[in-house]
């Protein structure tokens, strides 16, 4: 199923596949829905799971405001609650995050209680906790503005994502929005340590040594995270499918 819902002041285009427990899927830079397909693919087929992928704002079917040139972490997150008010208000989801997209998942579950009953999150960038981010993404940056500077914003966002096809190259707009909102979101450790669902943290053994240090680091904070080197999100997905017994539902804030 297909279908359009206000966000936060935008509307998202949104695909729902599957019958079982909710599963949300937060997409990440310089990409849309369809880099969900497989794996919304894989769980429809085991039946246990419905999947809601949505486009962010500013990417594939999605609106976005005028002029679109900067988000944060908390709009993004309204648009995601948006989005399970209308597809999974009836309980508890599951939800899986890429890179920025897993900062949205970590807002709902630092500021949303009882709205994710378990998350999987593909190289979150908390940037905060790596001494090294800081050298690593002056030296992107520097690169980025070259590329922009020679070749135009399409060609630019192969720095950010050197395997972005052309919806996504044309989508320049919403990933540099993006790129401005990574820094947007404070969390303090003792947030952190209130999550009390089981989250799983990917970070694959050749990561860039920044993320790692900060999975790591994220993990060491969440009181039920736990770190996996494998990218392939299906495999946490389905552990978590397969808990039967989630935690007592909070209030929604």
């Amino acid at each position: 199923m297909t279908a359009t819902i206000e966000g936060a002041g935008v509307e998202l285009a949104c695909e729902v596949r599957g019958e079982g427990t909710p599963v949300l899927l937060v997409h990440g830079m310089a990409a849309d829905a369809r880099s969900w397909t497989p794996l919304s693919d894989a769980l429809a087929a085991a039946g246990t799971a419905r999947t809601i992928a949505y486009d962010r704002r500013g990417y594939g079917a999605s609106g976005a405001p005028e002029p679109y040139e900067r988000t944060t972490v908390s709009e993004q997150a309204q648009d995601a609650r948006a989005v399970l008010q209308a597809f999974a208000a009836d309980a508890p989801a599951l939800a899986c995050g890429a890179d920025l997209g897993a900062l949205v998942v970590l807002d709902l579950l630092v500021h949303g209680p009882g709205l994710l009953r378990g998350a999987v999150l593909i190289a979150p960038p908390v940037h905060q906790f790596s001494l090294d981010a800081t050298e690593v993404l002056s030296r992107e940056r520097a690169a980025l503005e070259e590329a922009l500077r020679d070749d135009g914003p399409e060609a630019a966002v192969a720095v950010l994502r050197a395997d972005a096809d052309a919806v996504a190259r044309a989508a320049h707009r919403a990933v540099f929005a993006d790129y401005a909102g990574l820094a947007s979101w404070p969390v303090t450790r003792a947030e952190l340590r209130a999550v009390d669902v089981p989250v799983v943290v990917i970070a694959a053994a050749d990561a860039p040594a920044h993320l790692r240090e900060e999975a790591e680091a994220l993990v060491r904070l969440l009181p039920h995270g736990r770190r996996v080197e494998d990218g392939d999100p299906l495999a946490p997905l389905r552990e978590l499918l397969a808990d039967a017994s989630p935690p007592p539902a909070r209030a929604r804030s």
